[in-house]
């Protein structure tokens, strides 16, 4: 490490918050806390739905880890307030990490950039279901626009008894702006980027197919596996067109980018994830690990990328 801890000066590690995904940022900010002690850095747990990040100036913190996942830790909202702060953060800044929240807005991006990403529809309480049905078949996803952790999103199989308008209304309890979009059968694939590199592909296999909220971060029947054992030259292909669909949305600093892999050797990408995870599942330390960088080491690396603008 080329870094003296003491450089980094009082850092808070945001973590918590009012979002949704509260729970997961709490496990994720306190891995994260205990690592930068670890490394002898003047960590601090600080939860902004418990104390006003104006505080975080009058305590004097000189830098900020932000583990908080979901909206208000992810969208924009906490990286303008440190912006007016004056304080460096990790992660992607405030026009990125808005962009990245919204699923919709993100395809839009990348469809007008060339990356591949499954086709969709907007749809709200007067769509009609049936024509979705027709134009992109089925199975669809649909799912909240900017919500994470697979909150409030169904897979439509039938449309036998309104099955339809009730994920839609799943969906709409999180977030008035909702998605329908085609199933794309195949292998989840996840992209890490840390400071401009994209590390090995992390291939995962959950149960039935299902990786949802609790295969996601509870189940131990979830496999993981990296290397992903794709050929050399996919992967690789792979990890050039994660860093792209990365930069395009204007991200910096560290992301997670998820796809799915069609068994023709095709691609979508589904979305990026800001602010990933940080839990004993997560899968950027395990990418990290798989490429020599411990948890800490890691959390060190993400931390040293901290920037105001």
């Amino acid at each position: 490490m080329t870094d003296i801890p003491e450089s980094f000066g009082k850092v808070a590690v945001l973590l918590g918050g009012p979002s949704a995904e509260r729970e997961i940022s709490l496990l994720s900010g306190n891995a994260v806390l205990k690592a930068l002690r670890e490394r002898g850095v003047d960590a601090h747990p600080f939860d902004p739905a418990e104390r006003n990040l104006a505080e975080l100036a009058s305590d004097g913190f000189a830098r900020v880890f932000i583990a908080l996942h979901g909206r208000f830790g992810e969208d924009g909202t906490v990286q303008g307030a440190l912006e007016t702060l004056r304080i460096p953060y990790t992660g992607s800044g405030v026009m990125a990490s808005a962009l990245a929240m919204d699923k919709w807005r993100t395809k839009l991006v990348w469809i007008a950039s060339g990356i591949p990403t499954p086709r969709y529809r907007v749809v709200d309480a007067k769509t009609d279901w049936q024509h979705i049905v027709a134009e992109l078949g089925l199975p669809l996803i649909v799912k909240p626009a900017r919500e994470g952790s697979t909150i409030g999103i169904t897979k439509v199989t039938t449309v036998d008894h309104d099955e339809m308008w009730l994920a839609f209304e799943g969906a709409a309890r999180h977030d008035p702006l909702v998605l329908v979009e085609e199933f794309v059968a195949g292998t989840e694939v996840t992209a890490s980027i840390v400071n401009g590199r994209a590390l090995p592909l992390i291939r995962i296999e959950a149960p039935q197919g299902n990786y949802d909220y609790h295969h996601k971060y509870f189940s131990d029947e979830t496999k993981y596996f990296c290397p992903s054992g794709l050929p050399e030259a996919k992967e690789n292909e792979i990890r050039a067109h994660a860093l792209a669909a990365f930069d395009v949305v204007g991200c910096s600093g560290w992301g997670r980018l998820d796809l799915i892999l069609r068994a023709d050797g095709t691609y979508s990408f589904l979305e990026v994830n800001t602010s990933p995870g940080m839990t004993g599942h997560s899968l950027v330390p395990m990418a990290a690990k798989q490429a020599g960088t411990s948890f800490a080491d890691l959390c060190v690396e993400i931390l040293r990328g901290a920037h105001v603008g």
